[in-house]
């Protein structure tokens, strides 16, 4: 029976000769072996013996022959005809096939090869095999002879080209295949030659080295299996079906007994068991030379059609291969590194468990593999997990016992994923555990109640329940989403949930509690933003989908029931839950979810006036900042002036915003004129009444009541007595606020006057003195709420208001003076840029609270970016960000990414304002040493170091294209050097300047320099030093010394970007080649162009620029002209006078013409000097051939690719393509290759150590 799964030790295919196979895979030589395909014990009739007679109906020598002929003379024509229609797939199948039997009936061996020449061009393989090849050489030695065919240029085959010609490709070959045997099932498979030729030439293609041939001939072995699969049972059938009408025949009495009947009926199961028989033995072998080698195929597609096909075999004829014989393939398979397979294996138990009547056959594979399907649920490819939770679910249904509690709980966490499929599938799986259970005891009128009494009360508190077990209580709304597909009966029901927070409950039922009850508010809420939005919550889909017709309608029913029920049943909901903030703040969000239309043509304005009360009497019994501010928004839904609810709603919030501003008023008088100390009953009055007017001020414009005067007088009163309560200046600021932007709103309209303008600007500008002067105040939270708003004002009135075509609004437009940015910057390095523990203690004695620490550090991150908005939209000077920047990485973990982009957007403004901020900061930085420190302090000291790293994470900054950066970066060593100079020692010039150790750090920028600009650089240096300083090598002068070299060693190893990496790729090509044995003659004038970004007016050339040699690589190349950018640089150095401050960089560099004849001489000897030391560096560098780089790992091609489009050739300089060569392994084709790589796999590298050597039972 097929079984048993082990390999058979006796298996004779037809093949010529018994000569073994070829392979160095892990295939056994099935043609050394003698295989019994047939229980009878009847051989199957060997290749050799068909073709050696006359096997083709009596064909004749001369027939083979001409058939042999027939071939050769056709072509390819009759060889491709096969596969060019299954390619095509236009013609039906059935008719394919029966023309190819009719062919096999009329010359077999003809047909046989048209049949091995369509797997073989399957294979994308262009060879093609002839009737000599098919008579004379075995198998693999046409599968050799094949390989040898294939196209080496491309790894692409049928199945896996792209195109939309071969799309279908797959399936009409699977389709083939499956027409093929059903057509022949009844006669040609048992023929004992089409099929024993077929499945030899499968196996031995599914053991080639070639993956096209492994892959689809495991495929057309797979699905042949599959197709004799479907015989197998067809034929169980039919001897089911014989037997019982043989019993039938038989159990009669003799007289009616039909003898003749019993024969042809023991003949025709005889036969039947026969043909069984041979079909078993295919299976068998096709089950055994394939499956069980391919199932764990190097190759991932490979194993998932093996897995795929086993799972239909097990659900097509349980009866014989649902065992575990098979399914442990299926349970070490799960194991598999690749997400594709083990999506197959899942998808293969889902077809069997859904069965119930094969769930018994399971049994012992649910207990041995269950706890792996269920760690699978936290697969990382989500698919995976998907398929895991509904085998998870399908378990459950058949058994619910199988799976522990602690199972689904594992389960259960997953609705709060935020990858929807997966909650889904969660959602499922939660709500067949707990609701979808038949209550016993619930009849057919339990159907019929409704609300309280309903079937679905006990549902809904059952959810309730769990959402309060989960512990994630923000997350009702992903609780909601996940089981939104499958219990959305249930999570509509919002009368039955209305009814179990108004109705009493009935006799012996539990009451809800006040946290129950406060969870079921917030699941109906989420229940009906998700009816009317019809989107999942945020984090869990992509944006709206576009709605169907019946999804829109749905969604308008659902909308119109919404506001039916709830219209008459909110009042009553928050009169009960009216003194509850939490409860209250959920249900004033219902009305944004209403038709408000519904009001007036359901007749319900008597439920709007008792809504509109019941919001009166909330807001003036909650001073809550949530509650107050859903009131607002409340009232902002429904006054809707597309609705005629809107004059109703409107008289009703103008007579509370009415009351509210005069009680403001008259209590802020009394306030205000109170000689002796503040009341604290009447301080909580006006703040508590200041709350109501803020919150609905920020969704209502409330300019007619004019409340700017009354929250100045109030704002002013308490800087002039300083002990204001600080919420009531924390809200009379943001009240305040809102007046500024709601009088911007009006007058952007363009119907404003030049006194309303006038108007704004003065109380805009009067309001942010006001802000700046509570910025010093003795309370945080006043800081804080002055330093945002403050930021806000300044960046909405900045000169970006007048874009767009406002220039109307030119004259609101407000800078900040230098006093109100140092405050603002103050204010950011006092309460944003401190160590935790200070801010731990500043938080009211909650140091262990780590979500209070989170949300300080969320709000010190929200001060810190609206600075850093003010920085990159200019609304401030750059400058300023030097503070900041220097910040970056003591406070890396917190704000490294705020302040990186506030670098990147400053370097897009204005990239030597932002090069000049960089190296101020790193500036402040050595001060601040110098102080610390002393002036001679250590540079090995952790400071110094720091500042180093620093500036090397500033470098990295500028990017690879040296050409966008050049006049930055060299702006930037100006700054360095001038400050370095900027302070003589007062000993002396014999000592080194005070701040000589900045040099060492302004080194770290000298990599970023062009070769021309380190040159003039240097020149420039020179301009600061004496001839003594050259002479000194103590430690004191070492950061000269270091800072020196680094501007000489463009002229030896680093070089600028373009030279730098050509020599780089020549030298690490170089290393295969021969060394450079010539000297490089360079060009003279080759660096004409190296000053033009110095002076354009001015071609000034020094005896050292003009004469010192430029080393870029070790052949010659030819004077190349400077790109357009290089070209059009203006000078950006003004070089001073000794020791003298620097002056603007956008001045020409005058200096350089009058100082040039004192400098000749002197600059003459100094070049004779470097050309000596640079000709010696060249001629050592020509010494060691091509290692100049050879501690580089490789060549950044993409370097030159960015910053020198024009250069591009000096990639190839210095190599000689005659003599190189490349380190790669050479061509080999399909034939070596199998000499050298075996097809052994193995299972370690695709499966846990687990499964592997372990026997599942």
């Amino acid at each position: 029976m097929i079984a048993e799964p082990e390999i058979p030790t006796d298996f004779h295919l037809p093949q010529e000769t018994e000569t073994p196979f070829s392979s160095d895979t892990d295939f056994e030589d099935f043609d050394g072996k003698s295989y019994n395909l047939t229980k009878s014990n009847k051989k199957v009739k060997k290749v050799s013996g068909e073709k050696g007679k006359s096997g083709n109906g009596g064909k004749s020598a001369t027939g083979m022959n001409r058939m042999n002929g027939h071939h050769q003379q056709n072509g390819g024509v009759e060889n491709m005809m096969l596969f060019e229609v299954v390619k095509l797939g236009k013609s039906a199948m059935q008719t394919v096939v029966d023309d190819w039997i009719e062919s096999y009936k009329h010359d077999r061996d003809t047909a046989l090869l048209d049949l091995i020449n369509f797997f073989i061009q399957c294979s994308g393989c262009k060879g093609v095999v002839t009737a000599d090849m098919f008579r004379h050489m075995q198998n693999s030695e046409i599968i050799r002879k094949m390989t040898e065919e294939f196209d080496e240029d491309s790894g692409d085959y049928p199945l896996t080209m792209p195109g939309p010609q071969w799309k279908k490709f797959k399936s009409s070959f699977c389709e083939f295949i499956s027409v093929l045997v059903r057509q022949c099932q009844y006669s040609i498979i048992y023929d004992e030659y089409m099929m024993d030729t077929v499945i030899s030439l499968l196996t031995g293609l599914s053991d080639s080295q070639v993956r096209a041939f492994r892959h689809t001939s495991t495929l057309a072995a797979m699905k042949l299996m599959t197709a004799l699969v479907n015989v197998a049972l067809n034929l169980s059938i039919n001897m089911d079906n014989t037997q019982r009408q043989y019993e039938t025949e038989r159990n009669k009495i003799i007289g009616k007994r039909a003898n003749d009947r019993l024969e042809l009926l023991l003949q025709k199961r005889k036969e039947l068991q026969e043909n069984q028989d041979e079909i078993e033995n295919m299976m068998n072998a096709i089950f055994k030379g394939v499956f069980v080698h391919r199932y764990r195929d190097a190759i991932s597609e490979i194993r998932a059609v093996c897995i795929e096909e086993i799972g239909v075999w097990m659900k097509m004829y349980s009866d014989a291969f649902l065992n575990d014989s098979y399914l442990k393939y299926v349970g070490w398979t799960m194991h598999d590194k690749q997400g594709e397979v083990r999506l197959k294996c899942l998808t293969a138990l889902q077809g069997l468990y859904y069965n119930r009547e094969l769930i018994p056959k399971l049994e012992l594979f649910t207990s041995r593999f269950k706890d792996r399907i269920v760690s699978m649920t936290l697969d990382k490819e989500y698919e995976v997990a998907v398929q895991a939770i509904k085998l998870l679910t399908l378990v459950l249904q058949g058994s619910d016992d199988v799976l522990t509690s602690e199972d689904c709980e594992n389960v259960y966490h997953l609705v709060y994923s935020a990858h929807r499929p997966v909650a889904v599938a969660a959602g499922e799986f939660l709500y067949k555990k707990l609701f979808s259970q038949k209550d016993p005891e619930s009849d057919e009128g339990a159907v019929k109640r409704k609300g309280r009494q309903s079937p679905n009360a006990k549902l809904i508190k059952t959810l309730v329940f769990f959402f309060l077990e989960s512990e994630l209580h923000e997350h009702a709304a992903y609780l909601v989403d996940s089981m939104w597909d499958c219990a959305t009966d249930l999570l509509k029901d919002w009368e039955c949930m209305a009814s179990l927070l108004l109705d009493e409950p009935l006799n012996g039922e539990e009451v809800l509690t006040d946290r129950q009850e406060s969870a079921l508010v917030e699941i109906m809420l989420c229940t009906i933003r998700q009816t009317v939005e019809c989107h999942p919550p945020v984090g869990r889909g992509s944006g709206r989908k576009v709605l169907t017709a019946k999804e829109k309608k749905t969604q308008l029913d659902d909308r119109t029931r919404i506001t039916e029920q709830f219209s008459a049943v909110l009042p009553q909901l928050l009169a009960k839950y009216a003194v509850d903030a939490e409860k209250v703040t959920n249900l004033l969000q219902l009305p944004l979810f209403f038709d408000l239309e519904i009001y007036t043509t359901g007749r319900l304005e008597k439920h709007l006036d008792a809504l509109l009360r019941q919001l009166k009497n909330i807001v003036e019994k909650h001073v809550d900042t949530d509650v107050l501010e859903a009131c607002s928004k409340t009232y902002h839904a429904l006054c809707n002036d597309e609705y005629t609810i809107f004059n109703r709603v409107d008289i009703s919030r103008s007579q509370l915003i009415d009351e509210l501003v005069d009680k403001f008023s008259h209590m802020l008088e009394d306030f205000l004129q109170e000689d002796e100390e503040l009341d604290e009953d009447d301080a909580y009055q006006v703040l508590s009444t200041l709350k109501r007017i803020t919150a609905f001020h920020n969704a209502h414009d409330l300019t007619r009541w004019d409340l700017f005067g009354s929250n100045y007088k109030l704002l002013k009163i308490g800087i002039e007595n300083g002990d204001m309560p600080e919420q009531i200046v924390i809200h009379a600021l943001q009240c305040t606020h809102y007046v500024i932007l709601w009088n911007l709103a009006t007058v952007s309209e363009g119907s404003s006057t030049k006194d309303q303008l006038i108007m704004l600007r003065k109380q805009m500008r009067a309001f942010c003195q006001i802000c700046q002067h509570y910025l010093t105040n003795v309370n945080t939270a006043v800081k804080e709420q002055a330093f945002t708003i403050l930021c806000d004002i300044l960046m909405i009135f900045s000169h970006q208001i007048v874009s767009g075509g406002r220039e109307v609004l030119e004259p609101l437009v407000y800078t900040p003076d230098s006093s109100l940015q140092s405050e603002l910057l103050s204010f950011i390095l006092d309460h944003v840029f401190i160590d935790q523990e200070e801010d731990s203690q500043s938080t009211d004695g909650h140091q262990d609270d780590e979500a209070s620490k989170i949300e300080a550090l969320h709000k010190r991150r929200n001060l810190l970016a609206a600075f850093c908005k003010l920085i990159v939209y200019n609304v401030v000077d750059m400058n300023t960000a030097a503070d900041i920047f220097k910040q970056y990485m003591k406070y890396y973990n917190d704000y490294g990414d705020i302040i990186k982009e506030t670098m990147s957007k400053c370097r897009q403004t204005d990239k030597i304002q932002c090069a000049k901020t960089l190296i101020l900061s790193l500036q402040q930085l050595f001060n601040e040493l110098e102080q610390d420190l002393g002036l001679n302090f250590d540079r090995t000291a952790p400071g110094f170091s720091g500042v180093k790293e620093l500036a090397r994470r500033f470098s990295l900054t500028f990017g690879l294209d040296q050409l966008k950066t050049r006049e930055a970066v060299a702006m930037l060593h100006k700054d360095g050097i001038d400050f370095a100079f900027k302070e003589p020692n007062v000993n002396g010039e014999g000592y080194p300047s005070v701040n000589l150790a900045f040099l060492d750090i302004l080194s770290e920028f000298s990599s970023k320099l062009l070769r021309q600009d380190k040159r003039t650089l240097y020149i420039y240096l020179e301009k600061f030093m004496t001839e003594q300083m050259t002479l000194h090598r103590e430690d004191v002068w070492l950061p000269l010394i270091s800072y020196r070299n680094s501007l000489l060693t463009g002229d030896d190893d680093t070089m600028s970007v373009v030279s730098g990496i050509s020599s780089r790729g020549s030298s690490v090509r170089s290393k295969k080649t021969k060394p450079a044995t010539g000297k490089r003659k360079l060009p003279e004038a080759e660096e004409s162009n190296d000053g033009s970004w110095i002076s354009r007016e001015q071609s000034l050339q020094s005896p050292l620029m003009m004469q010192t040699p430029q080393l870029t690589s070790t052949v010659m190349r030819e004077a190349k002209r400077l790109r357009p950018e290089e070209e059009s640089y203006m000078g950006v150095y003004q070089m001073p006078q000794q020791h003298q401050p620097p002056v603007d960089y956008n001045s020409q560099m005058s200096w350089l013409i009058a100082q040039r004849q004192q400098e000749e001489a002197r600059q003459q000897e100094r070049a004779a000097m470097n050309y000596v030391k640079l000709r010696s560096n060249l001629q050592h560098a020509i010494r060691r051939g091509t290692g100049l780089m050879e501690d580089d790992e490789e060549p950044i091609v993409e370097d030159v690719m960015m910053s020198s489009e024009g250069r591009i050739e000096d990639l190839n300089e210095g190599m000689d393509f005659d003599t190189i060569g490349i380190d790669l392994p050479p061509s080999k084709n399909r034939r070596e290759r199998n000499e050298l790589k075996p097809d052994f796999f193995d299972p370690a590298s695709i499966m846990d150590d687990s499964v592997l050597g372990v026997s599942m039972f």
